[in-house]
Parts: C-alpha cells; sequence; structure tokens
C-alpha cells in the first residue's frame, strides 16, 4: 500500500488527464529469440473503467485517390478531423494486422506543457490507422512519424509497442506543445520521439512511465529518433549537456515517486517471474527499491534476458498477476477481506486522520476492458502466422482464445455493437465474463482456482489444435490458397464459440457450487452430490469461512459487530464440575475462618 499526500494528488490528477487510460495499461514484449517456438509476442491489458471489450477488424481496402479519412478519438468517440486516406489499405484484427505487424500501448503523460491542442492524432488512431498501412515494424515507426507530423499529435506522451515476425521495438513519443503564429497555426506542430530494437533474445516491458533512458545516437539499425529530439529539449529548458548524456525519460518525462510506486512496480513483476527473481545480472530484489520509488536513480534495464525461452502460456500467465509471493501481494493485508481477494475497489487513494494512503495496482485489474497476446510466427505465411490471443475483462478471471490476425470476421461474442457499458447483451463474451467475475471476487480463494482451471484448460487445448489448423491451413496454401482466410476465420470462430459456451456452462456451475457461502460436495465425476435419497436435496455442504488474517482483524476491531464467546464451564455433574462448584464456598470458608481466628486472637 502507497502513503503520502502528494501521492494521491498526484494519482488523482493522472486519472482525470485522460479517463479512459491514464495509469491503466501494461505491455510485455518478447523476441523470437527469447520464445521457445521462435514467435515474436507482444501483450496488452487495455485497463479502463469506460472501455468496452470488443474486437475491432477493419477489411483492406481499395480506394480512389482524394478519398478522406474521418479521425475520430479512440478514448471518447471525439471527431478529431479529416486526413488523406491512401489507395491501398491492409486488414486488421484488434492490435494486429493481415503481416503479422502488432502494436500496443501504454500511456505515461509526460509534461502537460507538450500538448498539442490542434492535433489530429490521438494515440489510438496512431495505432490502428499505421495497422491500415504498414507491414513491418520499421515501417510502422516510420509511418507514425509521419503521421503526427504532418496532422499533428493529439495525446499525451505514451510508449508505443511495435513488432513484427522478426523484430520487436519500443517507440516513446511526446507531443511538441502548442505555440500559434498569426495565422493560428501551431508552428510546434507533430512530436518528439525515439524507437528503439530490443536485442533478439531479450525481453521488455512497459506499464505508463517513459522508460528509454539514453540510447544511441549512430546506431541506425537498433536505434532510430526524431531529428530534433535533443535540440527540442535543450530548446525547453528540459536538458543541459551533451548528446551523448541525453535520456529521453529524464527530459521528457522524468520519473517521481508517484510515477514509479504506481508504474514501475508492474514492470519490476514482470521481470522478476520471467527472470526467475533477477532482473538482468541483479537478484529483483536488488531493484526494489526503485520500484518503490524511493531511489530513482537505481533504474532497472530496458530490457532483460530471461530465465529461459518462454512458452505462450508462461507470458500470458504473467497478465494475470498480483505481486503473488512478493512484499507487495494483495491477498495478505487485511485489504483482501476473508477471501484473499487481490483487488481494491477505486478510488485508489484513502485518508486516516490526516494521512493520505493509495492502495497498490497490479498487472491484472478488475477494470479491463480487452487484453491480448500478439503472436507472428516467421516460418508460416503471413496468412497463418499471425494469431491474435484476445480476451475480455479482468485477465485473471478470463481466457484467451486464438484469433487468426487474417480473419475475415470477428467472433458474434467479441463484435462491435454486441453490446455496450451500458447495455447488457446476453451473446456478448464481455458480460458474461463479468459475470463469473464478479462472482469471484465476493470468495475469490475459492472460486479463482476453478476458474483458472478451465481457462488453463481453453487455453492449452487451444494451443494444441492450432498445430492441427496450422497444417491443415498451410495445405490449403499450397492448393487453394484463397480458401486459406476463410478456413482460419471458421476456426477463430469455433474456438471462440467453444470459449462461450464453456464459460456459459462455468458461470452456472459456479452459482450452484458455492450460493450461499456454502460448497456443495461433488462426486468424483464432478456432480453434486445429494442426501443419498435422490431427492435432488444436496448433501450437507462445506462452510468456506474466511481466513485466519481475516478472524484476527474483525477480532481486534472494537466496532465489529461479533460476539465474544464465554469460555465454556463444565458441565454438572461431572468430576470437573463439581470441583467447580466447591471452589467457591471452599475458599469463602476458608476467607471465613480466618477472620474469626484473627478476631479472637485480637
Amino acid at each position: 500500500m502507497l502513503k503520502g499526500t502528494k501521492f494521491i494528488a498526484i494519482l488523482v490528477a493522472l486519472l482525470f488527464m485522460n479517463v479512459a487510460h491514464a495509469f491503466a495499461c501494461t505491455n510485455i514484449l518478447v523476441t523470437k529469440g527469447a520464445s521457445k517456438d521462435g514467435s515474436v509476442m507482444v501483450t496488452y491489458a487495455a485497463d479502463a473503467h469506460t472501455l468496452y471489450g470488443e474486437l475491432y477488424h477493419t477489411p483492406a481496402g481499395i480506394f480512389p485517390k482524394g478519398s478522406i479519412l474521418k479521425v475520430f478519438e479512440w478514448d471518447t468517440g471525439k471527431y478529431m478531423g479529416d486526413i488523406a486516406q491512401i489507395e491501398k489499405t491492409y486488414s486488421t484484427m484488434g492490435n494486429m494486422n493481415e503481416h503479422q505487424l502488432i502494436i500496443t500501448e501504454t500511456t505515461f503523460g509526460g509534461r502537460e506543457e507538450l500538448t498539442d491542442t490542434t492535433g489530429i492524432i490521438d494515440y489510438g488512431s496512431l495505432i490502428y490507422i499505421t495497422l491500415q498501412r504498414a507491414r513491418t515494424a520499421r515501417e510502422a515507426i516510420s509511418v507514425m512519424a509521419s503521421l503526427v507530423e504532418e496532422y499533428g499529435y493529439a495525446s499525451g506522451g505514451e510508449t508505443f509497442s511495435i513488432a513484427d515476425k522478426e523484430e520487436v521495438w519500443i517507440m516513446e513519443m511526446v507531443g511538441k506543445g502548442t505555440k500559434l503564429n498569426k495565422k493560428g497555426v501551431n508552428v510546434n506542430k507533430g512530436a518528439v520521439w525515439v524507437a528503439v530494437r530490443i536485442p533478439d533474445g531479450y525481453i521488455s516491458a512497459h506499464a505508463n512511465c517513459s522508460r528509454i533512458d539514453r540510447f544511441p545516437l549512430n546506431d541506425p539499425d537498433n536505434c532510430i529518433y526524431h531529428k530534433d529530439v535533443i535540440d527540442f529539449a535543450r530548446d525547453m529548458g528540459f536538458f543541459e549537456g551533451k548528446d551523448e548524456e541525453f535520456s529521453f525519460c529524464d527530459a521528457y518525462a522524468p520519473a517521481s515517486y508517484e510515477t514509479l510506486r504506481g508504474c514501475e512496480t508492474r514492470v519490476w513483476s514482470a521481470f522478476n517471474i520471467l527472470g526467475k527473481g533477477k532482473i538482468g545480472e541483479k537478484n529483483a530484489d536488488e531493484y526494489f527499491d526503485y520500484a518503490l520509488g524511493l531511489n530513482a536513480k537505481n533504474k532497472m534495464p530496458l530490457y532483460i534476458k530471461p530465465y529461459d525461452k518462454l512458452s505462450l502460456k508462461e507470458v500470458a500467465d504473467v497478465m494475470r498477476d498480483h505481486f503473488e509471493d512478493t512484499p507487495l501481494d494483495m491477498r495478505k493485508d487485511v485489504g483482501a477481506g476473508g477471501s484473499e481477494t487481490p483487488y481494491r475497489w477505486r478510488p485508489m487513494g484513502f485518508t486516516v486522520g490526516d494521512e493520505e494512503f493509495a492502495f497498490e495496482r497490479a498487472i491484472a485489474t478488475q477494470q479491463t476492458g480487452f487484453w491480448l497476446l500478439g503472436q507472428a510466427r516467421n516460418w508460416l505465411p503471413d496468412e497463418i502466422g499471425g494469431i491474435l490471443w484476445f480476451g475480455v475483462d479482468d485477465a485473471a478471471t478470463s481466457c484467451l482464445t486464438p484469433i487468426y490476425s487474417s480473419s475475415l470476421r470477428v467472433p458474434e461474442c467479441f463484435a462491435v455493437g454486441n453490446g455496450n457499458m451500458t447495455t447488457y447483451s446476453p451473446t456478448s463474451a464481455f458480460w458474461l465474463f463479468n459475470r463469473v467475475a464478479q462472482f469471484a471476487y465476493l470468495r475469490y480463494n475459492l472460486l479463482a482456482p476453478e476458474i483458472q482451471k478451465v481457462a488453463d484448460e481453453h487455453e492449452n487445448g487451444a494451443l494444441e489444435i492450432i498445430k492441427i489448423v496450422d497444417e491443415q491451413a498451410q495445405r490449403l496454401h499450397n492448393t487453394l490458397p484463397d480458401e486459406v482466410k476463410e478456413y482460419l476465420t471458421g476456426w477463430s470462430e469455433m474456438f471462440a464459440q467453444r470459449m462461450f459456451r464453456r464459460w456459459e456452462t462455468l458461470d452456472k456451475y459456479l452459482l450452484i457450487k458455492f450460493m450461499d457461502g456454502n460448497i456443495k460436495l461433488q462426486n468424483p465425476d464432478g456432480t453434486f452430490k445429494d442426501n443419498g435419497h435422490g431427492s435432488g436435496i444436496p448433501a450437507n455442504p462445506q462452510y468456506g469461512g474466511y481466513t485466519q488474517k481475516f478472524f484476527e482483524a474483525i477480532a481486534a476491531d472494537p466496532a465489529a459487530a461479533i460476539t465474544k464467546v464465554p469460555k465454556a464451564q463444565p458441565a454438572a455433574g461431572t468430576a470437573e464440575g463439581e470441583a467447580a462448584q466447591m471452589t467457591e464456598p471452599a475458599e469463602a470458608q476458608i476467607q471465613q475462618s480466618a477472620a474469626e481466628s484473627e478476631t479472637k486472637t485480637e
């Protein structure tokens, strides 16, 4: 738990700066040399209290010259303006496109004075427009830079994960502010940025805090940057020194206790898990003071080698983390209640007396709209190689299902328009997963293992079936290539609807088993035990109870609505009872005799 008045003030400011995504998202990046199967992987949790979990799809298109594309801000739906449409665009599926390009983000905000109030391109539009226009990560960096240069950048500071089937990059971008000339034109239109390639065999992560420090100035194979990124910082008074001493994060988004404590803790946790207690050459605990915001100079590296080559499932499961088995474990304090619930409802801050506090912010969180793992596989044709493993709602209580990124349609349960944040839909995965999650939050230590078991079954099962689907798709690609995308679309739909039906069954099962705080007994085959008379009446259930930590806390609370039970007295008629009954009279007789003796003596 975080403590400090200043933290709360800045946290609130960040939350209002960008309601949908501030302090919100987490990315993990895995190069092909760091994965077991040689695939590139990028994870993304889009966390926002107003974001509905659905899967965006844009078909490929051909447009006449002079066509216009209307731009709407991703967070709000606000119309931003028009830009020129290009003649040919690529098909996109969520945060991937048909060429296995992946782009995701986290917001770090940066300096307020660098906001461009005249810009048209917000960070969300920048992602989804670029996916329609670029085939590779390097192309994407160029397209993104060109778009904000021409139309202005309308968002705060962002860290982008940009990956294709060969390379993984981190790009950080921040606007240049608003400086209008006499004609009302912003002469500072555009953005400054730097992009660093993650070396093969390494992994990286970011979570709402700028992470690119110093970078190579003469290594275009591994680092690309805006020509004015250093000079602009000097002009603005953000940096003094030699070019080779320049740090992007220190100049444009200087870290404070608040940003480290609320954001870098998630990166620390991801590195700790995937490095098996090591972050680079050091033990993870050597960076704990940095993650806690106590030593900003002890920066974690931008990328590390994992403990071993990583499987897709290992990487996905990190997105379900709540700091388990670390000093920040959210299951262990009284805030977890009696069921070890690793969630704290918003607002994050609270006051006790004249002191301010804030809860931890874990990778997995209740307000996730959607989350994903983009997988790019260079040994397969693009139509087959790209898979968007997609899920909705809280990663810890939901499931990923594979959607081939070349798919022609979105499964019904993820379709845009199938419900929204104020309209329930019985065919929407987002609403179904939320139903299960809301119940799980009440008795987390009992329900979470049941949910994770079903998620593991679906994800591990899909990983096995994917091998067969890939083989058949390759055969089709060699003989009937025009049928490959339809074939993979059908499988993607089947995977998703299979998951949806399984979650419907899970929803009913959990209600039956755990209703009213009870735990119904089950037979070895999973059916529920009855009372032995075949009448549909269950056997006497077990009681879930609470954790000992909870009992101790509530017993110590003077306002708790509990009764302190008197210690049991021995029953009358027993030797112990007779002895107890005789004790008080015997002591009284002794005292009386002593008094009489004293009186006689006097």
